[in-house]
C-alpha cells in the first residue's frame, strides 16, 4: 500500500501531470501494458514523490479493474524509494494489462520509469 503522502488524489494534479508531461520538467513513455507520465515542478521541489494509477473501465469490469490497481500499487510502493524528490507519476493501464505476468510487468515498469526519469532530468537543465 502506497502511504498517503506518496498519492495523487485530485483530479488537478492528475490534470498537471498529463499536461506537464509533454512540456518542460515532464516526460511519458508508453509500452504494451502500461504508460507512465512524469511531471517534475519547482513548486514541489524537496517534497515526497507521489503516484497516480489510471485504470477505465476499457480495462476490464470492476475485479479486474479492482486486481490491476492493487498489483500496480504494490509495484510502486516497492519502487516509490528509487523516485526522487518532488516527482509526480501517473501511471496508466492499457487494455493488455490484465493476465500479464506480475514479474513482466515489473521488469517493464521498470524500463519505463527509467526512461521518463532521465528524459525528465535532462529537460530541467533547459
Amino acid at each position: 500500500m502506497l502511504p498517503a503522502r506518496h498519492r495523487l488524489r485530485s483530479s488537478t494534479d492528475f490534470a498537471a501531470v498529463f499536461r506537464g508531461a509533454r512540456g518542460a520538467g515532464g516526460s511519458r513513455s508508453g509500452s504494451r501494458f502500461v504508460v507512465v507520465h512524469v511531471n517534475s515542478t519547482d513548486a514541489r521541489a524537496g517534497q515526497p514523490p507521489r503516484v497516480g494509477l489510471v485504470v477505465s473501465k476499457a480495462v476490464g469490469n470492476a475485479v479486474v479493474r479492482n486486481r490491476t490497481k492493487r498489483v500496480l500499487r504494490a509495484l510502486m510502493s516497492s519502487r516509490i524509494g528509487q523516485l526522487p524528490d518532488g516527482v509526480d507519476v501517473v501511471i496508466r493501464a492499457k487494455t493488455d494489462l490484465p493476465g500479464t505476468r506480475t514479474t513482466i510487468l515489473a521488469q517493464d515498469l521498470d524500463e519505463l520509469l527509467a526512461t521518463v526519469l532521465r528524459r525528465a532530468g535532462s529537460q530541467e537543465g533547459r
